[in-house]
């Protein structure tokens, strides 16, 4: 189902999902996307905009602070590109896809990239010895889920059946996180979508 937007109408709001937040130059990369987002005809929602007071707050209660904004976004959004690429491990970010589980379950529709073009299976084959050594004995004799997708199935096929792309591209090992064409690939593909 396209949307159509006037000129006089209110952009259509995009939440920016990925551990961009964890970068130590995680607000430019916040605001990069934002401007990017503008220059499609979106309105860029990204977590690090909550203001959250935390004087007298525990860590529990800035953690629930934080959940509790970032959910508050993703409802006021219209839709999600969510950055995908593996982080600390062979896999992406685990807020990241809770908040895909999030938006799926609200019935908005989920763009998704990943700065890497091996698929989920390969990434966990390739896994160093060194590190699968940590994994316990059970996890390494357990099953790899292979169906050369770009992430877990629970994932790729809900980024796929909403938006019918889920953009992969290999980019320099320096800017595997940070890199932004596939965010742009994402952002042209929401403009088809919405005939913005």
């Amino acid at each position: 189902m396209a949307a159509s937007l006037s000129s006089d109408a209110a952009r259509l709001r995009v939440y920016l999902a990925g551990p961009d937040v964890f970068l130590p130059h995680a607000r430019e990369q916040g605001e990069a996307k934002k401007q990017l987002a503008a220059e499609h005809g979106f309105e860029g929602l990204y977590p690090l905009d909550n203001t959250i007071e935390t004087d007298g707050l525990s860590p529990v209660e800035i953690a629930r602070a934080i959940s509790t904004g970032n959910e508050g976004l993703m409802r006021a959004a219209d839709f999600v590109i969510a950055n995908c690429t593996p982080f600390r491990g062979p896999s992406m970010d685990a807020g990241t896809a809770y908040e895909i589980g999030f938006m799926q379950a609200l019935g908005k529709p989920i763009f998704g990239y990943a700065n890497v073009t091996a698929d989920y299976a390969g990434r966990v084959r390739a896994t160093p010895e060194h590190a699968q050594a940590h994994w316990d004995s059970e996890t390494r004799r357990s099953d790899i889920e292979d169906f050369g997708l770009a992430e877990n199935l629970m994932i790729a096929i809900a980024v796929l059946d909403s938006s019918g792309h889920f953009v992969v591209r290999e980019v320099h090992p320096e800017q595997v996180l940070s890199d932004l064409e596939g965010f742009r690939a994402c952002l042209a593909l929401a403009q088809q979508r919405f005939a913005v």
